[in-house]
């Protein structure tokens, strides 16, 4: 049976141990779902696996803001990322509120009839520009940002490593499957958790800086573990190539890439043993939906890091840069 994993052997669920098998459970717990491709794709590199989950649930799935509006927002990154696997699963997730017409509504690329979540819509797509804070009660809006800067990550590492098809030959398509879909999850979704539950997982991560966005709550921490975890993957690049990745992602419009010249503009001065890393990174960084086969084969021939873990760690590594990118313009006055 085709499954969505494009480049790396995940970590069963039966099989797995430790942090992974902590992580597993947790999900499985807290999102009502044993078996979710994107932390499974993330499963060889079991720190960067904990701290995306920990950023996931201390933003989207705990606090106070409603949840169809960070629905809202997590959908509305996906669209601007161009991460149809993600527009469908919050497409699924938003029936599972109860919330059909904004649903469908969504997956039709739409902007939201209701204003409120007009207004977040606006903001999440346009969270690449940055440069303002979301629309929303002051109390909320650490949990908006947590939300879109998890989301920019997600949609970078799930463009980069699975299939655009959440379900399998894109059932997910249909109408009544995301609605069938969103009843099944209901109950989880509906369900009050609390916070501040993924940081055990954490135990023993390095951290970064403590976001002033969030200072002192948990998604602050899960953030602090994810730059922090993420960024080690720049050991896989030499010196010259970790600076021209961000550089480039510095001089970023926040826009797609052109299609003719690019990367290869940016990469000029990577000697060109390094620039299949390179490439890789500044991909998913910036267009991680044009990540090809070529692109991983040339990487693993290259020898510079051939396992599992390192292609999860070198593409994290390129995603966290253009996150935080987005993270200095949208948290500037939070």
């Amino acid at each position: 049976m085709p499954t969505p994993y494009r480049y790396v052997t995940p970590v069963p669920v039966e099989a797995a141990t430790g942090r992974v098998a902590e992580v597993y459970h947790q999900i499985a717990r807290d999102f009502g779902m044993t078996r979710m491709p994107l932390f499974l794709t993330l499963s060889p590199a079991p720190d960067v696996l904990a701290a995306t989950w920990a950023l996931l649930r201390e933003s989207l799935l705990v606090g106070e803001a409603p949840r169809a509006a960070k629905e809202v927002v997590a959908a509305g990154v996906s669209l601007a990322n161009e991460c149809p696997f993600c527009v469908d699963a919050h497409t699924m997730l938003l029936h599972a509120t109860g919330e059909h017409r904004l649903a469908e509504t969504l997956a039709r690329g739409e902007r939201p009839p209701d204003p409120e979540h007009a207004r977040l819509f606006d903001w999440a797509t346009g969270t690449t520009g940055g440069g303002r804070t979301p629309p929303c009660p002051p109390e909320q809006a650490a949990e908006h940002i947590g939300t879109a800067l998890a989301f920019h990550f997600i949609n970078r590492m799930v463009s980069s490593l699975l299939t655009a098809d959440l379900l399998p030959a894109g059932l997910q398509r249909s109408r009544l499957v995301r609605r069938l879909g969103g009843g099944a999850l209901s109950r989880a979704v509906r369900r009050r958790l609390p916070r501040g539950e993924a940081l055990p997982l954490l135990r023993g991560l390095p951290a970064y800086r403590d976001p002033g966005w969030a200072a002192g709550a948990p998604m602050g921490a899960a953030f602090a573990a994810l730059l922090a975890c993420a960024g080690e993957g720049a050991a896989l690049l030499d010196d010259e190539a970790v600076e021209a990745v961000l550089e480039a992602v510095a001089v970023w419009d926040g826009g797609h890439p052109p299609l003719s010249g690019w990367p290869a503009g940016p990469l000029a001065d990577v000697a060109p043993a390094r620039r299949p890393a390179a490439r890789l990174a500044l991909l998913a960084a910036l267009a991680p939906y044009r990540v090809t086969d070529a692109d991983v084969a040339a990487w693993r021939e290259a020898g510079r890091g051939r396992s599992d873990a390192d292609l999860v760690r070198l593409l994290a590594f390129g995603a966290i840069s253009a996150v935080e990118r987005v993270e200095a313009g949208v948290a500037a006055r939070a």
